[in-house]
């Protein structure tokens, strides 16, 4: 039986079953293209290096440095900060986004990274955080 010979009570359970099982799906951003070189680095350099790089209290405190690529992938004293893929999961995103309500946000002391930054930051990471 083709679909236009089904009849419309047939049709319209199968269409809102469809649609029921779109319903419980979380919405996620769309990834952007974004690179480390040309998007994430100035970030990391505009907000994170006057701590974050070797003999400044950051770094002091934390074993964490912004000044390359190798350096912000290295484990911090407390683990990574970076896990390619997952942004919800990496250290850098958690404490510049204040998604967990942490006592600790980033930057220390400072106005905190705008939402457009934060986005790039995130789908950076999401995209697998490559060296390019």
């Amino acid at each position: 039986m083709s679909i236009r010979a089904m009849p419309f009570a047939v049709l319209l359970p199968i269409a809102a079953s469809l649609a029921a099982c779109d319903a419980g799906k979380v919405e996620q951003p769309p990834l952007q293209k974004v690179t480390y070189v040309d998007d994430v680095a100035p970030i990391l350099q505009k907000h994170c290096a006057e701590c974050h790089v070797a003999g400044k209290q950051g770094t002091e405190a934390t074993g964490f440095q912004v000044d390359s690529y190798e350096s912000i992938m290295h484990d911090s004293r407390f683990g990574p900060v970076i896990e390619p893929g997952s942004a919800r999961t990496s250290s850098l995103y958690i404490l510049i986004s204040g998604k967990d309500n942490l006592t600790v946000s980033m930057p220390h002391g400072k106005a905190p990274l705008s939402d457009a930054d934060i986005e790039t930051i995130r789908a950076w990471i999401d995209n697998g955080a490559v060296k390019n």
